[in-house]
């Protein structure tokens, strides 16, 4: 089979690395500033689909089909974002006469709408969060809002990735909240509806890996905790959570199940909650497509999820059973983003001029950048994924300071540096979590608390030590990586906190 997929960096070359493995061709296709990235020198075919722009490339479904139809492909994989939870665009695949690698067209419809979902987890008995159908308009808001009390959380009816949400915190507040989530919502989501919900304040933010079949068959992989997060994004993720337990697990799991059998769900896909700090959870959304943390489930399962995927696709019905699946060790997940944390995370394109990738037991890269590739601003920023394995949590956090001291990315800004001070912060070590820790630690956009939290020294130290980096740098440099040091001074701060700090002794 000749697999077509659907998108780029770090995905792309997880699916097609799947594909040689299981015997099939892979067809990347590309955009004009993508014509010499990794995905596509490691597909067997690579064909060009349009300018830089994603909406004339890898959202431009006409070039993609037609991408598809000249490389002779029998399938494709839209792997995570662009299209891969868009219901035409599915349908579009499976009329050309390609199979489609996830859940059925009517399933993505259906779950797609956070209000249709939310109505099949309250008929199939998942616990959900307080809250109302799409809102006519502010009155209604209000009278909700005097029902259940503030703080109340208005959210796009097709929103995701923190698009089109607002925390209202009292009356005064919200009716230019419900038109900016409405605008939001219009604009990225081509809806501009707006539902109500009850806010759970400092939740964490779990979720159950689902996987079914055309037999019907539907299993769950346990839960990840995805609770740091910026903005509503996540940045960390990791396997199990400390603040669930074997019960917890298994009442987690069946809801899961039960939403997904309620939805006749078919391939992989992530069912989230919200666990309160009183111990109960609520059903919060389906996620229809392979999520960019599935590795941790992968390692601690000891399940390839990208195969099952394909293979059920291809027609394969699941031989585990849900006794099967039995979770060993620990593991964490960190997005490296092409990010500058001491800019208010502000985007960093540019040229990779040195990639050092950490290794050893326990570590997994999936990363779609090498030394020399150019990040482009047109792209979700996010460059690889640093994934680390232990016997046990305390066993993963040496793993990952481990490997964050030998990641090494020169010249442009990424995330690195946070990860770095995040371990010495104690709630994250303790794994005492929840949705808006990072962006407290945070603060108004910069690093400065998880610095002090690190070490009251810390800046200091790393004025002194990035000076001695830069007298290093000038004698020992070769002139085109010494073009990057006067060029991305603040890479080389981040360096010289980072020896400050002991994570890359010299």
């Amino acid at each position: 089979m000749r697999i077509l997929i659907a998108n780029r960096g770090e995905i792309a070359l997880r699916i097609i690395r799947a594909c040689r493995e299981l015997g099939h061709e892979s067809v990347a296709v590309y955009s004009e500033v993508d014509r010499t990235q990794p995905h596509v020198l490691a597909a067997d075919l690579a064909l060009p689909i349009g300018p830089a722009p994603a909406r004339e490339s890898y959202l431009n479904q006409a070039a993609i089909l037609a991408a598809a139809k000249k490389a002779g492909a029998g399938a494709l994989h839209p792997g995570y974002g662009f299209l891969a939870e868009n219901a035409g665009f599915a349908r579009a695949v499976e009329q050309a006469g390609l199979i489609w690698i996830g859940p059925p067209p009517e399933v993505i419809e259906l779950l797609g709408s956070k209000t249709a979902a939310r109505e099949l987890a309250r008929r199939v008995g998942a616990p959900i969060v307080p809250g109302t159908e799409p809102l006519p308009d502010a009155a209604a808001a209000h009278r909700f809002a005097q029902e259940v009390g503030y703080p109340i959380l208005l959210k796009a009816v097709g929103g995701g990735g923190g698009k089109g949400m607002r925390v209202v915190r009292g009356p005064e507040e919200l009716e230019e909240a419900l038109a900016r989530a409405s605008s939001e919502g219009k604009a990225f989501f081509a809806d501009d509806r707006v539902y109500a919900e009850k806010l759970i304040e400092r939740p964490r933010h779990i979720e159950v890996q689902i996987l079914g079949d055309r037999a019907g068959t539907i299993l769950h992989f346990g839960e990840r905790e995805c609770s740091l997060q910026r903005r509503h994004q996540k940045v960390v993720e990791e396997t199990p959570s400390v603040a669930v337990d074997a019960e917890l697990r298994r009442r987690l799991g069946e809801a899961a199940v039960a939403v997904a059998r309620g939805a006749g769900y078919r391939s992989a896909g992530t069912v989230e909650f919200l666990l309160g700090q009183d111990g109960r959870f609520y059903f919060l959304e389906v996620n229809t497509r392979l999520q960019v943390e599935h590795p941790v489930t992968e390692v601690v399962y000891g399940v390839d999820l990208v195969h099952l995927m394909i293979r059920e696709a291809l027609g394969e019905t699941l031989t585990l059973r849900q006794e099967d699946i039995v979770a060993r060790g620990h593991a964490l997940e960190c997005r490296v983003y092409a990010e500058d944390p001491l800019r208010n995370f502000a985007p960093s394109p540019g040229t990779i001029q040195l990639l050092e990738r950490p290794g050893g037991p326990g570590v997994r890269v999936d990363s779609g950048v090498r030394t020399g590739s150019v990040v482009p601003l047109d792209y979700d920023p996010m460059l690889a994924k640093l994934i680390v394995y232990g016997s046990n949590r305390e066993e993963s956090l040496a793993r990952l300071r481990r490997a964050l001291a030998e990641y090494r990315i020169v010249g442009i800004a990424t995330t690195l540096p946070l990860f770095r001070l995040l371990l010495d912060v104690p709630a994250f070590r303790s794994g005492d979590l929840h949705t808006g820790l990072l962006d407290e630690l945070l603060g108004a956009g910069s690093v400065e608390a998880l610095q002090a939290a690190g070490s009251p020294e810390l800046e200091e130290v790393a004025i002194m030590a990035a000076g001695c980096l830069e007298a290093r740098a000038a004698t020992a440099l070769p002139a085109d990586l010494m073009d990057v040091v006067e060029r991305e001074g603040a890479g080389w701060r981040q360096e010289g906190r980072r020896v400050a700090h002991g994570r890359f002794p010299r």
